[in-house]
Formats: C-alpha cells, sequence, structure tokens
C-alpha cells in the first residue's frame, strides 16, 4: 500500500511545528483536548458504550455524572482518557515501543474499577468473538504469542509508521490475549506506535465500526489486509486534515459528519413512519440516537432506516417489541 500522501501531510505537519516557535500553545492543547474526548468516544461507542460525544466530554472534562449510564460506561469514559494521556507520556521516549510490562500496565489502566481480577493479566480461559467464526489462539499459547509479539514490535524496522501501528493493532487483537478490553488496548497501542513517529492518532469513527470489525475478520480468516489498512490510513489521513486545517484556522469537523445525520422527522418521513412512533423505539432501545445537536435535537445515523426496516418487517410477523429488541441485539 502507498503511504506517500500521509508522508507528505505528515512533513507538512512537521514544517509548522519547526517554523519559527512552532505550533501555538493554545492551539496544541485545544487539538489534545478534542481528540483526548473524541478518542474516547469513539473506542468505546465501538465497544458498545452509550455515551454520546457530549457526555463523554462532560464525564472525562468535568468530572460530571450522566442520568441514565452505567457505572461502568463512566469508568470506561475516564478508564480511557487516563491511559491516553498515559500513553503521550510513553511516546515521547525515543523508541516509543511498550515492554511487556507497560502493555499489560496499558490493559489494567483500561479494566480498573471494571474487573480488576483480570485487569493487566492474560487470559487462562478460551474466548470466542460474539457474531464471528474466528478462532482465536489457545489460551495455552497467550504468554508465547505475546513474548513473540513484543519481540516482532521492538525488531521491526522496515514498515511505514502507519503500516506498522495498524499491523501492531491487528496482531494484537488476533492474539486477543485478554478476557475484555482487546480492542481498546489495541487502539492505543496504534496511537502509541503513530504520536511516537510524529503522527496524530488515528480515530476509527464509530459509523465505521462495521467496515473495521468486518476487514479484521476478513483477514483474521485468511483473506487479505488491504482492506483493514485503508480504513486505518484514512482514519490517519482524516486527523493530519484535522490538524492541518485547525493549524489554517478552518473550522474543526466532527469525525461522524453531523451533514450526514438525520433529524427525527426526515427519519419518521423517510420511513413512513410517525415520529411518536421513532421516539417510542428510541425510548425502548430499539433504535439508536447518533448524537445530539447543541439545541439537544436527536440526530440519527443513515444506517437507521435499513434497522427500521428490520423492525417493521418484524412486526408485520407479529414479533412484540421485546421480542424484536432482542433479535436486533443478538444481530448487533
Amino acid at each position: 500500500m502507498n503511504y506517500t500522501h500521509l508522508t507528505e501531510k505528515k512533513a507538512e505537519l512537521d514544517h509548522y511545528r519547526n517554523t519559527g516557535e512552532g505550533l501555538p500553545s493554545g492551539l496544541v492543547k485545544n487539538l489534545e483536548d478534542w481528540f483526548r474526548v473524541e478518542l474516547t468516544y469513539t473506542s468505546n461507542a465501538i465497544e458498545g458504550n452509550t455515551l454520546t460525544r457530549r457526555e463523554t466530554a462532560l464525564v472525562v472534562e468535568k468530572g460530571l455524572t450522566v442520568g441514565g449510564k452505567s457505572l461502568q460506561e463512566h469508568l470506561e469514559a475516564n478508564n480511557h482518557a487516563y491511559a491516553l494521556d498515559w500513553i503521550k507520556d510513553l511516546a515521547n521516549r525515543p523508541d516509543g515501543v511498550p515492554s511487556e510490562n507497560e502493555l499489560l500496565q496499558l490493559h489494567s489502566l483500561i479494566l480498573r474499577g471494571i474487573d480488576d481480577s483480570h485487569a493487566g493479566r492474560y487470559r487462562d480461559v478460551t474466548v470466542m468473538i460474539s457474531g464471528s467464526s474466528v478462532v482465536l489462539p489457545n489460551p495455552f499459547q497467550v504468554t508465547e504469542l505475546m513474548e513473540e509479539f513484543i519481540q516482532w514490535l521492538i525488531t521491526t524496522k522496515d514498515l511505514h509508521p502507519v503500516e506498522l501501528a495498524a499491523e501492531a493493532h491487528y496482531r494484537l487483537v488476533s492474539i486477543h490475549p485478554f478476557i475484555d478490553g482487546n480492542g481498546r488496548t489495541a487502539r492505543l497501542l496504534m496511537n502509541l506506535i503513530l504520536i511516537s513517529y510524529g503522527y496524530p492518532p488515528a480515530i476509527i469513527s464509530k459509523r465505521d465500526r462495521l467496515i473495521y470489525i468486518s476487514s479484521l475478520e476478513k483477514a483474521q480468516l485468511g483473506g487479505s489486509l488491504d482492506d483493514y489498512l485503508k480504513i486505518i490510513a484514512k482514519a490517519v489521513n482524516r486527523s493530519l486534515d484535522i490538524y492541518l486545517k485547525a493549524i489554517k484556522g478552518e473550522d474543526l469537523v466532527p469525525v461522524d459528519d453531523h451533514q450526514k445525520l438525520f433529524k427525527i422527522g426526515a427519519i419518521a418521513k423517510q420511513s413512513d413512519e410517525t415520529v411518536p412512533t421513532i421516539r417510542y423505539w428510541t425510548k425502548e432501545g430499539l433504535l439508536n440516537i447518533a448524537e445530539l445537536t447543541a439545541s439537544n435535537y436527536a440526530l440519527y445515523a443513515p444506517e437507521t432506516l435499513s434497522r427500521i426496516q428490520q423492525i417493521q418487517k418484524l412486526k408485520k410477523q407479529r414479533f412484540t417489541l421485546s421480542e424484536i429488541k432482542k433479535r436486533l441485539l443478538s444481530e448487533s
């Protein structure tokens, strides 16, 4: 895969960093704060955390609690934000490659207060990925595989930094060394490597969740890694653009572009349902809100229309809403 365009954009970013007094401290702090919330929101959302972007900001920046959200979801947000701060310090070292103990410490930060008995410890049981046919390594292989993985990290020098970061993520989730927290740990490791090479962190959009997971599964089942590498390259490119636009005084655009989201009225009209029905299905957990506007209007992602079609089809088959919810959750 060709990473020339990323190298060129990173060189442009370095030019701004190294010209005169470098980037204004206020701009750097603004970007770091923005990425801290965005990375925490998106990484946790991929794993099923229901905190919105705005709620995540309230939790990690203001220390507030959000009504109707679980303690675990609050801990996941705070833990990820703390772990991100931790890897930034680690990335300042010359090599930027974590030791095995540091990788275990990173995982312990992710599960702190959530599952302390397994935090920072390799799994000793067989695990499976829900809804996937991927066969993960036997637990008795994990320690040896992780030793080989760390050795690969230390000795690999011939890959472009973006490919190195992406492949490190892929290899770690494919070993799946932990009972829980593998995805979040792998994404933080990927960003640790990117930051250590001077790249901004890569954000996997919540909207890209399905293609991201599918591309990983495709490679794990023996297919090409290309689709996955393209997704990571796209994420890095997007982050580089955010930095460069901010430097040039252009607006920051959330990773999940609001222009592609729909208000409840538009969703109701396109699905031939009433607004109260859409609102009720949302309240019952059949539909998810993608984001809330500053005026507290609910916005829905385009895939909501497909979900509504599923609900309509199941209703015609005389399933109850409770039964429909169980079926939808089992398929997600």
